[in-house]
């Protein structure tokens, strides 16, 4: 069934499968402005507070079109194996590990999550911990909380004129390196990677002569085989001797073992961990980390990016991937599939507006099958209008924008090419 041509900037914007039928899952508490946005395009969107898990979240996600998530909802191949209907994910928050985004690439749903939305709410808070690690602001509240009024200077310092150490000079970390400068800090950075450095900062060549020239490090480097335990214990010892360790980044990252006794011998005079190797499914469970307890130790659970500002941009940015690759194919910004940027199917004929079926088509990335699509669209005699084509290594994606009397039959028969993951008829 197709609805009437509409300007695409509507929130009416017809689909070949009616906006109201189509299921938006979101779980975790997307922010409301997401919600919003998807419900004023017409979308039927369901939301749960909390991630979902077992039979609750199979049978929730059975009839599903869209998956909205954060961090906590776990979607491995026996999940999206029960969605028969989904078309793609969307992660609200920068990893997308807790996808099996190659099964969901094998099945031709596209992952798109928000990588750089939550990257000056990260960096705030690692200079506000830059500050408090240096004056023991913690330590002196809860001191004061007991009771205890302690207005000893000792141990504590401006940060102006010590030196910041940054492992990982990308979004956030050059964030943090611009806030730093801008506090009177000398910045030093190490990224396994040549970067153009902002203001005065300088890049090193090892990570060793990081460790021995800063006053306080800070990690901001992703999750991989090549950053877990990144910072050991033969690390920290490399450190200097009342320096401070702050990672906001993964929890992988930091050896918590060796932390802790640095902390307990003197070595190092503090640290501040919002990220850990095993978290809490939620509010309510029990956190354990071996360095609780010790002293001039900030601990916050995983909120680095956890600021409403940060949390309406995720939602923002998010849903506009999801919406456009629902509304005309669009694959941009997907980290499984590849990407396909397209325009809008409209096109003027003088007063009149019409527009052109479009048809995508996710296949297996085996030699021959664009050929197979052509060899179709002759035989039928359908007039292409236009055509798009993206592979990598697993999956290849085309779209073809096909003249209307053409779309049924032609729908048709690429679903019986036997590359075939999925076809979907926009129009």
């Amino acid at each position: 069934m197709t609805a009437t041509a509409q300007h695409p900037t509507s929130a009416a914007v017809p689909t070949s499968f009616p906006k109201d039928k189509i299921k938006i899952l979101l779980l975790e508490s997307i922010h409301p402005r997401g919600v919003e946005i998807l419900r004023a395009e017409g979308f039927h969107v369901e939301t749960h507070a909390k991630a979902l898990e077992g039979d609750a979240l199979l049978k929730a996600i059975s009839d599903a079109h869209v998956l909205g998530i954060r961090s906590k909802s776990a979607i491995t191949r026996d999940v999206l194996a029960a969605a028969p209907r989904l078309l793609t994910i969307g992660c609200f928050c920068i990893g997308t590990n807790q996808v099996d985004t190659g099964d969901a690439c094998a099945r031709g749903i596209p992952v798109f999550n928000s990588p750089f939305s939550n990257t000056r709410s990260v960096a705030e808070l690692t200079i506000a911990e830059v500050i408090s690690l240096h004056r023991g602001l913690v330590d002196k509240s809860v001191g004061l909380h007991k009771g205890d009024w302690d207005k000893s200077a000792t141990g504590a310092h401006e940060i102006r004129g010590r030196t910041i150490g940054i492992i990982g000079y990308g979004h956030i970390g050059s964030q943090v390196s611009v806030l730093a400068e801008a506090m009177g800090m000398r910045v030093l950075f190490y990224d396994i990677s040549p970067k153009l450095a902002y203001g005065n900062a300088r890049q090193v060549r090892t990570l060793a002569e990081l460790l021995a020239e800063c006053d306080v490090l800070t990690v901001h480097v992703p999750a991989s085989s090549h950053t877990d335990n990144l910072i050991g214990r033969a690390q920290i010892a490399r450190m200097r001797k009342g320096s401070f360790l702050i990672n906001n980044a993964r929890g992988s990252v930091v050896a918590l073992d060796a932390l802790a006794d640095a902390l307990r011998s003197g070595h190092l005079a503090g640290a501040a961990l919002d990220v850990f190797p095993v978290e809490p499914a939620g509010k309510g469970e029990t956190f354990a980390s071996p360095v609780q307890g010790l002293k001039n130790v900030i601990l916050t659970p995983h909120i680095g990016g956890s600021t409403e500002e940060a949390q309406e941009s995720i939602a923002v940015d998010v849903v506009g991937k999801l919406t456009r690759f629902v509304n005309n194919g669009s694959t941009t910004g997907a980290v499984n599939v590849p990407e396909v940027d397209l325009p809008e199917q409209f096109h003027s004929d003088g007063d009149v507006e019409r527009r052109t079926h479009r048809l995508l088509h996710f296949h297996k990335n085996i030699p021959g099958v664009l050929g197979q699509i052509n060899a179709i669209t002759a035989e039928l005699g359908v007039n292409v209008n236009a055509q798009y084509l993206r592979t990598n290594e697993q999956i290849g994606y085309v779209v073809l924008d096909v003249d209307p009397s053409d779309a049924p039959s032609l729908d048709d028969r690429l679903r019986k090419v036997p590359e075939t993951i999925r076809v979907r008829a926009l129009w």
